[in-house]
């Protein structure tokens, strides 16, 4: 079982991270746990280090019944039998077994100090390789400026950090394996597209900053004569009048609008999605349905695979259904992310007679 989180030890991530080590350990040493008897825990905790610093937290937990796992060794180039619980935090870029790496400050120079990046991880089930890669990708800083053009251009800029972990996880380094690449994406909706069908009939109203004459509102309002207010649009305000429409058969309706992974359809696979939009949720504990009104909701949290990767979760020798792409606690809150999972089932030796099943499960 493969869990990946991000802004580990939260937003305010000074204060938090006393708490990390003691929930982890916890965590290893629940009941929940216990038929889990091997694992590795990464967790990038050292906030002072500007230049490495991501945020990222990588766990891995091995299921008794799988006997012989081995872990790559990226320094040495070979794999190495995983036995016992270790957890690694402040030594993350001398650990030789996984690569990590903070995306270039002029990815995003919005942002005076971005966390973004990715930690890489290789393992081997019973003959069968394949790259896990946590992943944490920019976010649109202004709804505004994401309203102006489509695509917007923190699309852009998350399509370029993409592409980037993606040449680095198939570059000549090392033998090309099957890959999952699991995280906060950050995709969005386009928004100027959302917003022209969510207000069609709408007129629009640009309200102005009187020093600077800078767009700081939009305000949609029905055509007839109420002049009922439909959206009002803001650098961090997103406030629709119909939540509805996003929950509405899990928000199925604005998928096509959901463009973001178009541009690597060849090498990268989804499953169908059959969940409502995974971010942003309020994080007021009663309210664990509800969405902020600080962005348009979307589908941020994502689990991909390359097409490899895509056969061996596919690939089954019954006709039971052992692959489930859904999201957890829709009705409790999580937080302002709702965590998404894959559960599937790798047949090593994909296509040999009587290939042994094991059950994997990966969160986001």
């Amino acid at each position: 079982m493969a869990l990946h989180c991000q802004e580990f030890g939260g937003k305010n991530y000074e204060a938090s991270m006393s708490h990390v080590d003691k929930f982890v350990k916890e965590l290893l040493s629940s009941d929940a746990m216990k038929e889990y008897n091997r694992a590795r825990v990464y967790l990038d905790e050292n906030y002072k280090s500007q230049e490495h610093f991501t945020a990222l937290g990588s766990f891995y937990f091995l299921h008794e019944s799988l006997k012989n796992i081995y872990q790559f060794d990226f320094k040495a180039k070979k794999y190495r039998k995983v036995a016992g619980k270790e957890i690694y935090s402040d030594t993350l870029e001398s650990t030789p077994m996984l690569e990590k790496e903070k995306f270039p400050q002029d990815y995003f120079p919005e942002c005076k100090w971005s966390r973004k990046g990715f930690i890489r991880t290789r393992w081997c089930i019973a003959d069968c390789a394949f790259d896990l890669v946590n992943i944490h990708l920019f976010h649109d800083a202004s709804n505004l400026v994401a309203w102006e053009t489509s695509p917007s251009v923190y699309s852009g800029i998350r399509h370029k950090a993409l592409g980037y972990v993606l040449d680095r996880i198939i570059d000549q380094r090392f033998e090309k394996v099957s890959y999952f690449v699991f995280g906060d994406f950050n995709f969005r909706l386009d928004s100027k597209s959302v917003v022209e069908t969510l207000c069609t009939k709408a007129t629009m109203q640009t309200v102005r900053a009187a020093d600077t004459n800078e767009v700081v509102k939009l305000i949609f309002r029905e055509s007839d004569n109420d002049r009922k207010v439909m959206l009002q649009l803001e650098k961090k305000l997103f406030d629709y009048f119909n939540q509805e429409v996003f929950r509405d058969n899990n928000g199925t309706a604005l998928l096509e609008f959901d463009k973001e992974l178009s541009v690597f359809k060849d090498r990268l696979y989804e499953l169908d999605i059959s969940f409502p939009p995974s971010y942003p949720y309020s994080e007021d504990a009663r309210q664990g349905e509800q969405y902020m009104n600080t962005r348009c909701p979307a589908w941020c949290d994502r689990i991909l695979m390359s097409p490899s990767a895509k056969e061996l979760v596919l690939r089954s020798e019954s006709e039971e259904k052992v692959v489930t792409y859904d999201h957890i606690g829709p009705n409790v809150c999580m937080g302002d992310h709702k965590p998404v999972f894959l559960a599937f089932r790798i047949m090593p030796g994909a296509g040999k007679p009587h290939a042994h099943v094991h059950k994997c499960c990966v969160v986001q």
